[in-house]
Formats: C-alpha cells, structure tokens, sequence
C-alpha cells in the first residue's frame, strides 16, 4: 500500500512539474481514494493525509495558467 501511495504522488508530481495540469486533475481522484484508502487501513496518519492532499492541490491550482495565487 506505501508503494502505491508513493507511486501516485510521484506520478502527480512529475505531471505537475511538466505543467500537464489537465492530465495531473484527472489523476486528482485516483491519488484521493489511495491516500484514503491508506489512512483507512492505517499505513498514513489521517492528518498526514490531509496534509499531503492539501499540498498536492494547492501544488495544482498554483501552477494553473491564467490564476494568480
């Protein structure tokens, strides 16, 4: 399960890094069920999770075209 969660915020990462936002929004459901699905079984702390979503999100909106953050 570590590995999976691991997988995915990279995956999410690097799209943001190359600025494929649309891809990287798409790809915003999978990394939520997984993180939850990790603070469920008890691999993550439940506000470890939170914080790693908020992060990644806020990572994702700053990085939208056209927005100021």
């Amino acid at each position: 399960m570590r590995v999976k969660v691991r997988d995915v915020i990279k995956e999410m990462r690097t799209l943001i890094s190359q600025k494929k936002i649309e891809e990287a929004r798409l790809l915003l459901p999978k990394l939520y069920k997984t993180l939850d699905k990790a603070a469920k079984v008890g691999v993550m702390k439940k506000n470890t999770v939170s914080r790693k979503k908020s992060r990644i999100t806020l990572s994702l909106t700053k990085d939208k075209p056209g927005k100021s953050a």
